[in-house]
C-alpha cells in the first residue's frame, strides 16, 4: 500500500467498538481535516455490550437491536474502515499486518502509518473455564446471549439455583507507578471488570420473582477479590453488599479463581464449591495474541502508556479502551475518557491544539449503570479506589431510564453523545430519589 506520509499524516486506529471508533471521532473532530484516519476492525458493526443482558431477561433478540454498522457512520466523517484481522504490529517500521476477513482465504496485507492508536479490547478467556462450554453461561456477546435467552425463556432452566460471578483477571505491571490523583495509584484488580456480574444477580432475582420462581436467596453472587466490584471504592461497595444481604442473595468472596465448571455446580481455586444449576461467568480478560512481547506492551500484553495515553518509548503510539494497561477496571467509561485525551494528543502534535488544551492527564472516574430488572437500575460514580474523594450509589427507576436512552442515543448520534450528556446524567441520577 501507498505510504500514508506521502497523503498527509496518517492516523491508524486498530479497533471499532467503542474505544476505536470513539478515537477516530475524536481525532477528526480536534485534529481536522489534515489527517487521514483508517479504522481497522475484524467485523464492521460496533456491539453495544452493555444492553445484552437486558434484552436476554425480557426475551429480546440483541442481534437485533445493539448492532450499529460502522461504514456508514465512519464515511460521515470520511474516515477509511477496513474488514480485517490484525496478526501483527512493527512499531520500528510503523506497520501493521492484517488479514482481510471478509471472505476466508486472504492474504496477509501491511500499512503503514503515522501515528497509531491501538483500541482492539482484549480476548474473553472463555476458553480458558474448564467445562464452560459444557456447563456454562454469559452475556457478553451475541450468541451467548442468545444462548442464555433460549435457556432462561424456552424451558432449558428448571428453576434450580444460580450461581454469578467472575474468574481472575491477571492485570499485567504496565500502569505501576502511575498517580492518577495525588497520593494514588492504579491499583491491582482481582476481576476485570464486576459491574456486570451486580447487573446480573440483580436482573436474575427480578426475573426470578417475575417467574414464580423464587427470588434472591436463590442466586449466589462471587469474586475472586476480597470485595465484588472493588473498584467502585469502598464506600459504595458497602452499601451493595448491605442492601444485597438484606434482599437474601448469596456471597462468596475471595475465591481466588474458578477451577472448573460442573453440571452441578463450581469448583473454585480456594478448594470452596457453590451448587449450581445456572452458571453465568465473567472471564479473565487477556490481550490479544499479536500484542504479547511488543516493546510496547507490559508482561501481559497491554499496551503500556502514560496519564496522556501515549507510549513512553514510541510517542507516535498510543492506547485507549481495554488494551491499556491503564485501563483498570476494563470499563467503556474510562476508555471514553482516554479517546478525548488520544485525540487532543494529536492535534497538538499537528499544532491543532496547544499543550494548554491538550494536555489533560487521565483521572479515571468509574461510572456504572446497570439494570436491576422491574424498570430499576442503579448508578455508580467513584474515584475513591485511585485516591479520588468522589463515592456516589443511587437506586431507582431515573438510571434505569438513563441507561436504556443512553442506548438510543448513543445510536441516533453514531457515537457522537453531547459533551453535556454526561453532566445532565449526574443530575438526574444524583438529584433524583427513587
Amino acid at each position: 500500500m501507498a505510504s500514508p506520509s506521502s497523503i498527509g499524516p496518517h492516523v491508524l486506529v486498530l479497533g471499532g467498538n467503542f474505544a476505536g471508533l470513539s478515537s477516530a471521532q475524536r481525532v477528526r473532530q480536534f485534529a481536522g481535516p489534515s489527517v487521514r484516519i483508517t479504522v481497522i476492525d475484524r467485523k464492521d458493526y460496533l456491539l453495544f455490550v452493555p444492553n445484552i443482558p437486558a434484552d436476554v431477561f425480557e426475551d429480546q433478540d440483541p442481534a437485533l437491536r445493539q448492532r450499529m454498522e460502522l461504514r456508514e457512520v465512519l464515511a460521515k466523517d470520511d474516515i477509511a474502515f477496513v474488514q480485517g484481522e490484525v496478526k501483527a504490529i512493527d512499531v520500528d517500521r510503523k506497520r501493521v499486518e492484517f488479514v482481510p476477513n471478509e471472505r476466508p482465504g486472504s492474504e496477509t496485507q501491511a500499512i503503514g502509518y503515522d501515528y497509531l492508536v491501538i483500541a482492539v479490547g482484549n480476548r474473553l478467556a472463555y476458553d480458558a473455564i474448564e467445562g464452560f462450554a459444557e456447563f456454562g453461561h454469559t452475556v457478553s456477546d451475541l450468541y451467548h446471549g442468545n444462548r442464555l435467552r433460549e435457556y432462561l425463556h424456552r424451558g432449558g432452566y428448571r428453576g434450580g439455583p444460580v450461581a454469578i460471578g467472575s474468574a481472575r483477571f491477571h492485570q499485567g505491571n504496565g500502569a505501576k507507578g502511575l498517580q492518577p490523583y495525588p497520593g494514588g495509584s492504579i491499583p491491582d484488580a482481582l476481576a476485570a471488570c464486576e459491574g456486570p456480574p451486580v447487573e446480573v444477580m440483580l436482573s436474575m432475582a427480578t426475573w426470578l420473582g417475575k417467574h414464580g420462581l423464587g427470588g434472591p436467596d436463590k442466586v449466589t453472587v462471587f469474586t475472586p477479590a476480597e470485595l465484588i466490584a472493588e473498584d467502585a471504592g469502598e464506600t459504595v461497595v458497602k452499601q451493595l453488599l448491605e442492601i444485597a444481604s438484606g434482599m437474601g442473595f448469596h456471597y462468596m468472596n475471595k475465591t481466588q479463581d474458578i477451577r472448573r465448571l460442573t453440571a452441578d455446580g463450581i469448583e473454585f481455586a480456594d478448594g470452596r464449591s457453590v451448587e449450581a444449576e445456572l452458571k453465568i461467568i465473567f472471564p479473565d480478560w487477556v490481550a490479544h495474541d499479536f500484542l504479547k512481547g511488543l516493546p510496547i506492551c507490559d508482561d501481559m500484553g497491554f499496551v503500556k502508556t502514560d496519564l496522556l495515553m501515549r507510549n513512553p518509548d514510541y510517542p507516535s503510539v498510543f492506547a485507549a479502551g481495554d488494551a491499556a494497561a491503564v485501563t483498570v477496571p476494563k470499563l467503556g467509561a474510562i476508555g471514553h475518557q482516554q479517546t478525548e485525551i488520544v485525540g487532543r494528543q494529536i492535534a497538538k502534535d499537528l499544532g491543532a491544539l496547544t499543550a494548554e488544551e491538550a494536555d489533560r492527564p487521565l483521572q479515571p472516574v468509574v461510572y456504572c449503570i446497570g439494570d436491576m430488572g422491574g424498570g430499576k437500575a442503579f448508578y455508580i460514580r467513584s474515584n475513591t479506589w485511585y485516591g479520588g474523594d468522589t463515592a456516589v450509589l443511587k437506586m431507582g427507576r431515573m438510571a434505569y431510564f438513563l441507561k436504556m436512552r443512553y442506548r438510543d442515543l448513543f445510536f441516533q448520534t453514531h457515537g457522537k453523545t453531547p459533551d453535556w450528556g454526561l453532566d445532565l446524567a449526574e443530575l438526574l441520577a444524583e438529584g433524583h430519589t427513587g
